[in-house]
């Protein structure tokens, strides 16, 4: 009897292999170009079988003779039904719904697009929303974005920290293109060695991330997406200027080398060299500094063979300056004449991505992501030195194929980690190296009807961490037309790196203890965190215009955590945590296209992070319970040679926040038990002249919302109660800025 059942099973696998697929790739037009749409709906009418398009826009999906209307949609663009008379490759080009005729308008393509179909609470932010901001850089990339928080970490380095889920960036797997980037020596200040510019779109995810990725993610995913050789400008020219007296300038050179090969070289560089203080405190509001940053990339495409290959190559050059204003690093570095920061980095990248499709079985592929990078940082901070050289390498195989029909995906593979640490913090050595091996499998059904879900689990051997199960589950329903009801659950675990995530602690005179337990990082335990949450979106008209809510409710328990206590003023403790630890995330968030060309986002979200310390369960300080975001945006008619102007607003407003904990200073230097309210507004305008050229003029901070005296004790520096981490809102004040894009086809 076995023996027939394998006999069946083995008969039907053939069957199913030898199924004819039928594959292809569906685009959007923007700027004039042709590029990728992922995520858009590819299904058989009247059929529950179908595909959703991947990254690079490309789908495969069962044919039958039977089988001739295909049906594509996206929200926002029109639906389209394409006639398929034989089995051959298609390429369609969808069309965003504002480019239909007048009587046809019924929605228009969103800047920032929720899928209604991925299990994952997955939105994708494209290059229309970030050029709403100035968007220097990655870490200035969310300001328009309310799922999202941005604050400054201290009062001195200028460093800005993002925050997903109440929980800091260390906690988010940040990657460019599905290979973590932000890590490791880079998590302080590695979101500035992004470009703005560089970015083609970001993919943000609530919650547990997918196996293939990895098994650090806990609050969710950051994934940027880089411009293409293939698809980017032939030539791309980026000038920005603040009233910081900040420059930047960003360029683009992109050419067909051959009929396979395309490269591309990424030019970034900005500096700042004026000193200000604008409280008169001594301290200068923002450092100064000089970044050379370089790309370059290339891409190999062969769709007869079914290859497609990308190679990066980068550096970078950071050099800061932070400190009094009469710091000189020359004469004063080492003494107690000023006090002064540098923070000098140099990094060297080489990423590569291999894929293969199979052209004979289409929905069969092969993917090869590798990376190496040295990071090297040189720094002080008054008297305190922190030098950390970081090595590491990332390997991931990754195969996918289908069950059956395309309903029924799956993904299996292996990866391989290693990591080299060398930190000296004042007179001390840390040197670790961290490697891991694992396999992963993961499980997708999608009816593309009421549900979607993807089940996976990978299993690691971690020298440090030992070896451990990571189990991810995602799920949605749609229990009505323009609906998504999600769910979510997944386990994360990580090392903490406690100097290089929390190098703003060194910018106090502060003494750092670590509580030794046994453990195998810094005497520490690994971080093991549960996430689960759940999420609603529903879309409707109102009004005759389109209109979408979500809520969503997230939260983290932590199985262990590396406790950061800075409850005693003279002190920042490193301890594993006794007790509990969790982050509970509510967000409200309501998108309404008001009237022709006027959108309007507004979002509350809601806080409650608690962590049991030494001293008793209390709130996580400097993170406020309640948060408003508003955003609109305005676009007027393009004419005939594609002139418009492009009108954007946001504001944030933020509740009171815990300080920690200053009772046991001397009366003058302790501080309120909570902070005021802040509240910002950002402005730009864009007047675009031509497709080629564009001018923009912004402001942040119009209000000129400033925080008072932002450093404590700034007078005596190397004093026992100098501290510059006490940072709820902004210190410089108003900035305004101004640039232009200009572009060659």
């Amino acid at each position: 009897m076995k023996k027939y059942l394998f006999i069946k099973f083995m008969f039907l696998s053939l069957v199913l292999s030898a199924q004819e697929q039928l594959k292809g790739v569906i685009l959007e037009t923007s700027s004039g170009k042709e590029m990728p749409l992922s995520g858009a709906n590819v299904y058989w009418l009247d059929s529950s079988i179908g595909a959703i398009t991947a990254e690079d826009g490309t789908f495969t999906l069962p044919y039958k003779f039977s089988y001739n209307e295909l049906v594509i949609s996206y929200v926002g663009f029109k639906t389209d039904t394409v006639i398929v008379d034989e089995n051959k490759f298609i390429k369609h080009v969808l069309q965003a719904s504002d480019e239909l005729d007048a009587v046809e308008i019924t929605s228009r393509k969103q800047a920032t697009r929720k899928s209604y179909l991925q299990a994952s609470n997955t939105f994708t932010v494209t290059s229309d929303e970030l050029l709403k901001a100035a968007c220097c850089n990655l870490a200035e990339s969310f300001e328009t974005n309310p799922s999202i928080d941005v604050n400054f970490a201290d009062a001195v380095t200028g460093t800005r920290q993002i925050k997903m889920l109440g929980l800091t960036s260390p906690y988010i797997l940040i990657a460019t293109e599905n290979i973590p980037a932000i890590r490791g020596a880079s998590q302080a200040y590695g979101l500035s060695f992004i470009p703005g510019t560089w970015v083609e779109s970001i993919q943000i995810t609530k919650g547990t991330g997918s196996v293939v990725n990895g098994f650090e993610s806990i609050a969710g995913q950051i994934n940027a997406e880089l411009v293409k050789p293939t698809t980017d400008d032939n030539l791309f020219v980026n000038l920005y200027g603040g009233s910081n007296e900040r420059l930047e300038l960003n360029t683009h050179f992109n050419t067909k080398v051959s009929e396979k090969w395309s490269t591309g070289l990424y030019l970034h560089g900005n500096t700042h060299q004026k000193k200000h203080d604008v409280n008169d405190d001594g301290f200068m509001d923002m450092p100064i500094y000089n970044q050379i940053n370089i790309m370059n990339r290339w891409q190999y495409t062969n769709p007869e063979k079914g290859f497609v290959s990308f190679i990066n190559l980068k550096y970078l050059n950071d050099e800061k300056q932070a400190g009094q204003v009469n710091f000189n690093p020359e004469t004063d570095r080492g003494t107690t004449n000023f006090w002064g920061s540098e923070i000098n980095s140099e990094r060297f990248e080489v990423t590569t991505k291999l894929g293969y499709v199979n052209p004979e079985i289409p929905y069969q592929n092969l993917g090869l992501q590798m990376a190496f990078s040295h990071h090297n940082q040189d720094s002080y901070f008054g008297l305190n030195l922190y030098d950390i050289e970081h090595n590491s390498f990332y390997s991931n195989l990754i195969y996918s194929s289908i069950i059956g029909d395309s309903r029924h995906k799956v993904k299996t593979g292996l990866s391989f980690t290693y990591d080299h640490f060398d930190e000296l913090v004042n007179t001390t050595n840390f040197e670790r190296v961290e490697n891991s091996v694992g396999g992963f499998f993961e499980y997708a059904y999608d009816n593309l009807d009421k549900l979607t879900m993807t089940a996976g689990v990978r299993v690691d051997q971690h020298n440090r961490l030992g070896f451990f199960v990571t189990p991810r589950f995602h799920l949605r329903y749609t229990p009505w037309e323009k609906s998504a009801l999600r769910f979510s659950i997944g386990r994360g675990k990580r090392s903490a790196n406690i100097f290089a995530e929390n190098q703003n602690m060194f910018a106090s005179s502060r003494q750092i203890n670590i509580l030794n337990s046994g453990g195998k990082i810094y005497g520490l335990d690994p971080e093991i965190a549960w996430n689960y949450g759940v999420s609603y979106l529903q879309g409707f008209n109102l009004f005759d215009r389109k209109a979408d809510v979500t809520f969503d409710f997230y939260r983290t328990d932590f199985q262990n955590q590396v406790v950061v206590d800075w409850e005693n003023q003279y002190e920042v403790n490193f301890y594993n945590l006794e007790g509990d630890s969790y982050a509970n995330s509510f967000q409200f968030e309501f998108n309404y296209n008001v009237f022709e060309h006027f959108d309007l986002r507004m979002a509350y979200k809601y806080y409650d992070i608690q962590t049991d310390y030494t001293s008793g369960k209390l709130e996580k300080p400097l993170v406020p319970k309640h948060r408003l975001f508003a955003n609109t945006s305005y676009e007027t008619e393009v004419k005939t040679n594609g002139a418009h102007w492009k009108f954007d607003a946001t504001y944030n407003w933020l509740s009171a926040q815990r300080f920690p904990n200053t009772q046991l200073s001397t009366p003058q230097f302790q501080l309120a038990d909570e902070t005021p309210t802040v509240g910002t507004l950002n402005l730009q305008v864009t007047k675009v002249f031509s497709p080629k050229f564009e001018v923009y003029l912004g402001g942040e901070n119009v209000t000129n919302v400033r925080q008072d005296d932002p450093i404590v004790s700034p007078d005596n520096p190397f004093g026992s109660n100098f501290d510059s981490n006490f940072v709820y809102g902004p210190i410089f004040g108003s900035l305004y800025y101004a640039g232009l894009r200009f572009r060659i086809q």
